[in-house]
């Protein structure tokens, strides 16, 4: 799958780099699909509000270039200079631009195209904008956990020890955080990737359904004739509950590492939230 993208190692051989500066959006799409990308990374582990490892595997194996620019995406991206001025502005760091999409040298299935990388410091930055509807999930601390994977994602590719992720949260005010490496996540995070796509990706075996619109989205693009109101037998069907089980209490304990283990998160407003 990575054939016809050629990228260049770093000397110290943790990942390799892509340029992406002269690659039309066509190709960026395709190099999208040869892994598991940031955006990904929540879905992948069963945290995104939006998605689900079943879209990701739809999106990773099917010949679609799926560019669905939603009015949130275009407003995202075209206030990301913003959201990192804003940044550079809070914290006194400076920022650039990557031009690069990043593979694991070790891990070649983990691909990672970031926002901003910090100057002189071991780290990057993730730009955000949210509405104010959404303004609780950033209150107190608080990251939204698909973003806070995304974060950690990057690391893990990079080799970055320091994350930070800003937001715009538009009509209330400006926020970032700090993440820093954390030994345990960043393995259990690898490990529930490399099983997704050594499992699902690479051997072809369409990933169970969880029940998510975007799961519904992705079973309605495989079975055009299912209907909704037939019934639909679940082999196994216990031993997917138990595991859902464990799933939401160990998401549940994530949640609150990430809001009580971290003395680095730091605030920043510049209008009271």
């Amino acid at each position: 799958m990575r054939a016809g993208f050629k990228g260049r190692k770093e000397e110290n051989a943790l990942y390799e780099k892509i340029s992406t500066a002269d690659m039309s959006r066509e190709e960026w799409l395709r190099l999208r699909k040869t892994g598991i990308g940031g955006s990904d990374a929540g879905a992948v582990c069963g945290l995104h509000p939006y998605s689900s490892p079943m879209k990701v595997f739809y999106d990773k194996t099917s010949d679609e270039m799926e560019d669905a620019d939603s009015e949130a995406a275009r407003i995202g991206r075209d206030l990301e200079d913003y959201v990192a001025k804003r940044f550079m502005e809070a914290s006194g760091f400076k920022v650039r631009r990557s031009n690069y999409m990043y593979r694991s040298v070790e891990h070649p299935f983990m691909i990672a195209d970031v926002d901003r990388l910090v100057v002189g410091e071991d780290a990057g930055l993730e730009c955000k904008t949210a509405s104010a509807y959404s303004a609780d999930k950033w209150k107190d601390g608080n990251i939204p956990l698909h973003y806070a994977m995304q974060c950690y994602h990057y690391m893990a590719v990079l080799n970055k020890k320091t994350w930070y992720i800003a937001a715009a949260v538009l009509g209330r005010g400006f926020t970032y955080r700090k993440l820093v490496w954390d030994d345990a996540l960043i393995a259990g995070l690898i490990e529930a990737e490399k099983d997704f796509w050594c499992g699902h990706v690479v051997s072809g075996i369409l990933p169970d359904p969880d029940g998510s619109r975007a799961c519904d989205e992705v079973l309605d693009q495989y079975f055009h004739t299912a209907r909704m109101t037939e019934p639909l037998k679940l082999a196994g069907f216990d031993e997917k509950l138990f595991r859902f089980r464990i799933f939401c209490a160990a998401q549940l304990c994530a949640n609150w590492c990430l809001q009580t283990a971290r003395p680095e998160r730091l605030w920043r407003n510049s209008t009271k939230m």
